[in-house]
């Protein structure tokens, strides 16, 4: 079992950048796939990235393709969502998902294990 922290969310003005971390307990972190999801206000929570235990393989949503880069230090147990020219409509609830699934999966209900989730927000 792994438990997730995010970390590294606030308030930004549009244009700006941000890195989100995800701080995962155990010592089984590198055998896990991760991701990050997102929740805005009065939505469903969408996927935005995901990386392979590895870090070898990263999918991302077209939303975000070209701004946002995840990655991942096993040593340190922690993956992160670096984020650049966010725009309003990035502001949301970030939560960090972990899965051992062998495929590395883009849907939410592929994660086993989520954190609390960091609020991010853009302002214009």
């Amino acid at each position: 079992q792994v438990q997730l922290v995010e970390s590294g969310g606030g308030l930004v003005q549009a244009g700006g950048s941000l890195r989100l971390s995800c701080a995962a307990s155990g010592r089984t972190f590198s055998s896990y796939h991760m991701a990050w999801f997102r929740q805005a206000p009065g939505k469903e929570r969408e996927f935005v990235a995901a990386i392979s235990w590895s870090g070898g393989t990263t999918y991302y949503a077209d939303s975000v393709k070209g701004r946002i880069t995840i990655s991942r230090d096993n040593a340190k147990n922690t993956v992160y969502l670096r984020m650049n020219s966010l725009k309003p409509e990035d502001t949301a609830v970030y939560y960090c998902a972990a899965t051992l699934h062998t495929i590395v999966e883009r849907l939410e209900n592929g994660y086993e294990y989520w954190g609390p989730g960091t609020q991010v927000t853009v302002s214009s």
